[in-house]
C-alpha cells in the first residue's frame, strides 16, 4: 500500500522532473529556426552566434550567482518565477525581427531558467532520505535528455506546420512553461511546511528554523568542502559530452565516411546511452559501491575514457563496433552528470541551508563548454593540427584529467574526512570519532544534569528536616513552659 509520503515523493518527482524538461521547450527552438532566421530575418551567421552567447552566458553566471535564491525565499517561490518569468520573455519572440530585441529576450530567458537546475535539486533532495538520494537523482537526471528530445521534437514539428511564420514555435511552448510555473506554485512543498520528517534523513536546517536567512555568497560557496573539485570536474565531463553533441556527426561524415544521414542517426547513440546511464548510474552505485557516489562516478568515467580509446582503434571495423563503443560512452560519461551536478551538491550544502547555492555553483561552472560549440576556429585547428581523430583524443584526456581529479580527492585523507558529507556510509574514523565524543558530552551533559537535580533535593530534604526538628524543639519548650 503506499502511503502519504511515497505518493508525495512521487509527486514532487514527477513534478520537479517536468519542471526541468520543460525548460527545454523554450532553449531548444532557438536551434532548429536558424534557417529560418536566415532566410526571413537575413541575419548573419555572427549574428546567430551572438543569440547563443545571449542565451548561454547569463544562464551560466547568473546560475553561478543566483543558484542561492531558493535558499532565501524557498524553492518553491524561486522555481515559479523561473518558469514564468521564462514562459513570458520568450511568449512574442516570434513578433520580432531584430537582433537586438531576439538578444535581449534570450538573456532574459536564460536569466530567468538559470535557477531553474538548483531549485529542483533542492525541492527533490529534501524528500529523499540519503540512501536513495544517488538512485533518485539518476532516474531524475533523465529529464535533460528527454526534455531536449522533447523540445526538438516539438519545435520540428511546429515549424513544419507554420513555417516561415514562428510565433506558434514559441507561443505554444510557452504556454505549456506557464502552466508548470503555475502548477509548482500550487502544489509543490517541502517536507518542513508539512510538518513531515523523512525516514533515514538528518533534519534539515529551513528558513524557519534556520537562525539567519543569509545566502551564502559565490565566494562563500566555492570556499566549501568538495566545491572546487566538484567544478573542475564537471567542467570535463561536459566539455567532452558537448564536443560529442555538436561535431560527432561530422566527424563520422567526414572522418568514417557515413552518409550525412547515417552519420546523424548513429551520433544519437551517445546520447540514448545518456539516457540509459542516467537511470542505471544511481542503481550501480547503490548496490555496488555501497552509496559511495564518488567512487562510482570515477569508474563510469575512466570506463568512458577507455570507450573512447576503443573506439578510436576500432573505428574502421565496422557500424556495429561504432554503436557499441558509443553507447558504452554515453552511459558512462553522461550517467555522473545528475549525481555530480545534483546529489552531491546537494548533500553538501543541506548543512548549511545551501542546496541551491551549491547546485547553481557546480553546475553553473559546468555550463561553460557549451561556449566551445561555437568555437569552429579553435575547434578547427585541432583539426588542421591532430587531423579529425584530435577531437577524439582531446575527449580522452579531458576524461583523464577528470579521473586525476576524482581519485586525488578521494585518495587524500583530507577529502576522505570531508566524503561524509556526500553519501558515505557510517563509517569513516573520523566521523566515529565525533560520534564517540558526541555521546560522551550527551552522557557527562545528562550526569550533570542528574547530580543537580540530586543537589537540590539533597538540600530539599535537609531543609525540611531541619524545620521538623525547630518545630519539635519548639513544642517541647511550650510544654516545659506554658
Amino acid at each position: 500500500m503506499v502511503t502519504a509520503l511515497q505518493t508525495r515523493q512521487i509527486f514532487t518527482f514527477i513534478v520537479t522532473w517536468l519542471s526541468y524538461a520543460s525548460t527545454y521547450l523554450l532553449r531548444k527552438p532557438l536551434g532548429v529556426i536558424k534557417p529560418d532566421l536566415e532566410k526571413t530575418h537575413h541575419l548573419k551567421k555572427t549574428e546567430m552566434g551572438w543569440l547563443d552567447a545571449a542565451l548561454l552566458l547569463p544562464y551560466a553566471v547568473m546560475q553561478m550567482l543566483l543558484g542561492g535564491l531558493g535558499d532565501k525565499i524557498g524553492a518553491r517561490k524561486a522555481l515559479t518565477i523561473c518558469l514564468i518569468g521564462s514562459a513570458f520573455s520568450m511568449i512574442t519572440f516570434g513578433y520580432w525581427n531584430h537582433v537586438l530585441m531576439l538578444s535581449l529576450l534570450l538573456f532574459l530567458n536564460g536569466t530567468f531558467q538559470a535557477t531553474a537546475w538548483p531549485n529542483c535539486v533542492k525541492c527533490l533532495s529534501s524528500w529523499y532520505s540519503d540512501e536513495h538520494r544517488a538512485s533518485i537523482f539518476g532516474l531524475w537526471g533523465t529529464c535533460t535528455f528527454a526534455g531536449g528530445i522533447i523540445g526538438t521534437s516539438l519545435a520540428v514539428y511546429l515549424q513544419s506546420v507554420y513555417s516561415p511564420d514562428l510565433k506558434m514555435i514559441f507561443i505554444l511552448p510557452s504556454l505549456v512553461v506557464f502552466s508548470i510555473g503555475v502548477l509548482v506554485f500550487l502544489t509543490m512543498k517541502m517536507p518542513g511546511e508539512l510538518s513531515i520528517t523523512i525516514p533515514g534523513k538528518e533534519p534539515l536546517i529551513t528558513n524557519s528554523t534556520a537562525k539567519s536567512d543569509k545566502v551564502l555568497s559565490f565566494s562563500e560557496v566555492i570556499r566549501l568542502n568538495l566545491v572546487p573539485e566538484l567544478v573542475v570536474t564537471v567542467i570535463c565531463v561536459k566539455l567532452v559530452r558537448y564536443c560529442l553533441y555538436m561535431w560527432l556527426p561530422m566527424y563520422l561524415h567526414e572522418a568514417l565516411k557515413y552518409g550525412k544521414a547515417q552519420a546523424g542517426m548513429l551520433s544519437t547513440t551517445f546520447e540514448i546511452g545518456g539516457v540509459l546511464g542516467s537511470a542505471l548510474i544511481g542503481v550501480f552505485i547503490n548496490r555496488i559501491f555501497n552509496g559511495r557516489v564518488l567512487y562510482g562516478c570515477c569508474l563510469s568515467v575512466f570506463l568512458s575514457a577507455m570507450a573512447l580509446i576503443a573506439f578510436q582503434i576500432t573505428s574502421t571495423w565496422g557500424i556495429a563496433f561504432n554503436i557499441t563503443f558509443m553507447l558504452i560512452a554515453g552511459i558512462c560519461n553522461c550517467g555522473p552528470d545528475p549525481l555530480l551536478t545534483g546529489s552531491v551538491p546537494a548533500k553538501i550544502g543541506e548543512k548549511v541551508n545551501a542546496q541551491a547555492a551549491v547546485s547553481g555553483v557546480v553546475n553553473g561552472g559546468g555550463i561553460s563548454p557549451r561556449f566551445e560549440g561555437g568555437g569552429r576556429i579553435s575547434w578547427g585547428e585541432i583539426k588542421l593540427q591532430m587531423g579529425s581523430s584530435g577531437k577524439f583524443r582531446l575527449r580522452v584526456v579531458f576524461s583523464f584529467i577528470f579521473l586525476f581529479v576524482e581519485v586525488r580527492d578521494e585518495g587524500s585523507s583530507y577529502t576522505k574526512a570531508k566524503a561524509s558529507t556526500v553519501g558515505t556510509k557510517f563509517d569513516d574514523e573520523s566521523e566515529k570519532e565525533q560520534h564517540k565524543q558526541d555521546q560522551y558530552l550527551l552522557k557527562e551533559n545528562t550526569r550533570r544534569e542528574n547530580s543537580e537535580e540530586r543537589f537540590k533535593e539533597n538540600t530539599r530534604r535537609e531543609n525540611s528536616e531541619e524545620r521538623l526538628k525547630e518545630n519539635t524543639r519548639r513544642e517541647n519548650s511550650e510544654e516545659r513552659f506554658p
